[in-house]
């Protein structure tokens, strides 16, 4: 067989896999290792006294994947940006920033959703995690709709939605991932996310109003709040905003010239300033070692599927795939914003059956040098390119898209992460009940998704200042 067909029957078996079950990351390194076990023994035309030689420099070839791969500085940005959301918790931020958003916000149709949808994407400025911006959440907003009046399933439906802003706002772990997967400027990525987080935001926002609007005592508006009260509320809210702008003069400097750091230390500075925030509203100990604990869990289990999958990765690079891929695409009759839209609506699908990180790092291997050869190549200039971009600013702006996707995808049945971790949290919630809940939002997101494809600037605009 040729090195194409063993990656195509190989992927084939690794699709199996996940449907099966099994996790990403060890299906992923399993497929991978075979891969690279067959390319090899298949050069040496399969004899039998090869087949030894063949493992050993699999093994060998595979075993340089985690140290070369995790060891990359930008990748330590993710414990820093999951820690500063748990942390952020214990510290008592959320319930301040979602007393601010209630105060301020409450007052319109549907009012009290739309301030969980702002405080979450508040909370998202700090947080790198979905699921930790959805268990957050789950405690303080749900218990506050049902007292009011809001049926349990969309309160439930608010929240799993809202929580996977933190997958677009910066900072965000799977923008991080995403931009080291494809080699390109994590700074800028993570700059590009905060317009089209925000937009995403205000899109929840217009489809609930639109929805106490419509439908009768659907979500109560909640006032009688002073004026006094409103600006009372805004001092315990205010450190969240100190510490994004901590983290963004660190990865751009608004007064011109170079930054002031690396996204690295922004993240680290970012965790610490919070972490003085905690002791200072004081944290405990124990809330301190639960912290701690639960951006171990996190980050050990975003590191296992980044090592599994760049197993599979190195094989795909032996088997050429991406590049066969890559010439199928652009060798299509159709025209290349259709075929961009096809990508798009196959992530929706896949997204059904794997979780975000580990769907993006399968298929961004192969889905990532196909949509660039589209726009005409890494290094097109905008007069010459496709979609009317340089390739850095294409690469950006096909990172928002797959990262808006993956947001889809968490919390789409049957697998939508976020939907779980709600229900797990509530006791009087099922999770068929959370999916209910967010079926309003599916409109939210493929409105969203259709102007950011439509209007670049929206995504291009911010990095492009830099």
């Amino acid at each position: 067989m040729e090195p194409i067909d063993i990656g195509l029957a190989v992927t084939g078996g690794l699709l199996v896999l996940v449907v099966l079950g099994m996790r990403v990351a060890f299906a992923a390194g399993l497929a991978g290792m075979i891969g690279l076990i067959w390319i090899f023994w298949a050069k040496k035309g399969y004899a039998g006294e090869d087949f030894g030689w063949a493992l050993t420099v699999a093994v060998k070839t595979a075993g340089q994947v985690p140290h070369s791969k995790v060891s990359s500085q930008a990748l330590s940005l993710i414990p820093t940006f999951i820690m500063i959301g748990y942390l952020a918790y214990y510290a008592g931020l959320t319930r301040a920033l979602f007393e601010a958003a209630k105060r301020w916000i409450a007052w319109v149709p549907g009012g009290l959703a739309v301030s969980t949808v702002f405080a979450t994407a508040g909370f998202a400025a700090v947080s790198g995690a979905s699921v930790a911006t959805s268990a957050v959440f789950a405690r303080i907003a749900i218990p506050e709709m049902l007292k009011i009046g809001y049926d349990k399933k969309f309160a439930a439906g608010v929240v799993a939605a809202g929580g996977t802003l933190a997958s677009l706002i910066p900072p965000s772990a799977i923008l991080v991932i995403y931009a080291i997967i494809v080699e390109q400027d994590v700074g800028k990525l993570l700059l590009a996310g905060f317009l089209p987080g925000m937009f995403s935001a205000l899109v929840y926002a217009l489809l609930i109003v639109g929805l106490a609007l419509t439908i009768k005592g659907f979500g109560p508006p909640v006032g009688g709040f002073t004026w006094r009260e409103r600006f009372v509320s805004l001092p315990p809210a205010l450190p969240i905003l100190f510490v994004v702008v901590t983290i963004i003069f660190f990865v751009y400097n608004p007064f011109g010239g170079d930054a002031w750091g690396t996204p690295t230390e922004g993240g680290a500075i970012g965790a610490f300033v919070v972490f003085l925030m905690a002791l200072y509203r004081g944290m405990r100990w124990t809330e301190l070692k639960d912290a701690l604990l639960e951006t171990a869990k996190l980050s050990v289990m975003i590191f296992t599927i980044i090592w599994g999958v760049l197993i599979y990765v190195r094989f795909l690079g032996f088997a050429d795939l991406p590049g066969a891929f890559a010439d199928w695409i652009t060798g299509l009759s159709m025209s290349p914003m259709l075929i961009l839209v096809c990508i798009l609506l196959a992530y929706a699908v896949l997204g059904m059956f794997m979780d975000a990180i580990g769907m993006l790092l399968l298929t961004l291997p192969v889905v990532y040098p196909a949509v660039m050869a589209l726009n005409g190549g890494e290094f097109v200039s905008a007069a010459d390119s496709t979609f009317g971009m340089s390739g850095p600013m294409c690469a950006i702006w096909f990172g928002i898209l797959v990262v808006k996707m993956a947001e889809f995808c968490l919390i789409t049945p049957p697998i939508g992460l976020n939907c779980f971790v709600v229900a797990g949290v509530r006791d009087d919630l099922s999770v068929q009940d959370v999916f209910k809940g967010v079926t309003p939002f599916f409109i939210a997101d493929g409105v969203t998704i259709a102007l950011l494809v439509a209007f670049p600037a929206i995504v291009l605009w911010l990095p492009g200042q830099v």
